[in-house]
């Protein structure tokens, strides 16, 4: 199990960017051949990704974010991506399982071609970008799809295809309709027992904001967050990182239950099963951390 605290988005066809990427100590690293990129700089951005991922010898995981199915561009982007073995792909604006299923297939083939282990390319969805995603999401519980590992989710798609306005309030907040969506990518990702992606502070600037933003998604139960600039990286690795104290809590709390008993005391309160859960998850979450 790797860690993905910090998913950090950098454009395929930007230099600059890429040279910069490696060291800013991000989980994943995603690749980005979609939005960050123009239609006619589509190709130029392939090839530097070709190349990039060819000599790429970076700590954290390498990913790459492909167009959607309907763009008519994500079977040119594996071809350019696969023989760099990555570790796997972002699949954006999914609109229910089916899609998953189908690049899954792409994978598959993708993988014998380059002579890679069959399975070890993972995808992660961007699972509310589409209403009709939003919408069917309970479905993608229907069974285990052992490639999808984590998914991600974003107000500013799924704004745009509705037609409406700002998907935030005017102090920052989701308003009804996107908080809705948040919820659902959450409880489907815990369900699934895959990663839960929290989507990106978009004032990167706002080092504060990010941090505060960062420690509510860990507080409500994602698991890492996407990042757009390279400053924010360790402002969501030390937001998804247990405290020493938080260790130190949790490593009491499991002590307390060694005697096997069900329900225990520990500093005036009295903790059951779902304590001790709790407190496990805590210790898993920092060693995963660790390295």
């Amino acid at each position: 199990m790797t860690a993905m605290r910090s998913v950090l988005f950098v454009p395929a066809d930007s230099e600059r960017k890429l040279a910069k990427a490696a060291a800013a100590g991000a989980d994943v690293l995603v690749l980005d051949l979609e939005d960050s990129v123009m239609p006619d700089r589509k190709p130029a951005a392939r090839a530097m990704l070709a190349e990039y991922l060819r000599g790429y010898s970076g700590p954290g995981e390498a990913w790459v974010r492909v167009n959607d199915l309907a763009s008519g561009e994500l079977l040119k982007d594996l071809i350019a991506a696969m023989p760099g073995a990555p570790k796997g792909i972002v699949l954006p604006k999914i609109r229910g399982p089916e899609d998953i299923d189908t690049v899954a297939n792409y994978l598959e083939f993708a993988e014998s071609a380059h002579g890679l282990a069959a399975g070890s390319t993972g995808i992660i969805a961007v699972c509310t970008e589409t209403p009709s995603a939003v919408l069917r999401m309970s479905e993608l519980l229907a069974r285990k799809r052992p490639r999808l590992r984590g998914m991600i989710w974003g107000g500013e798609d799924l704004s745009s295809a509705l037609g409406a306005g700002d998907p935030r309030a005017p102090d920052g907040s989701w308003r009804p309709m996107y908080e809705h969506a948040r919820v659902q990518c959450l409880l489907a990702c815990h369900a699934l027992e895959i990663e839960a992606i929290d989507t990106v502070y978009v004032d990167f600037k706002n080092a504060e904001g990010c941090k505060r933003h960062s420690e509510a998604a860990r507080y409500d139960g994602f698991t890492g967050k996407v990042a757009v600039h390279p400053d924010q990286v360790p402002v969501i690795n030390a937001a998804f990182t247990p405290a020493p104290a938080e260790i130190e809590q949790a490593h009491r709390v499991v002590a307390a239950f060694e005697a096997g008993a069900g329900t225990v005391s520990l500093d005036g309160k009295m903790l059951d099963i779902p304590h001790l859960k709790a407190a496990q998850r805590m210790l898993k979450l920092a060693s995963v951390a660790a390295h």
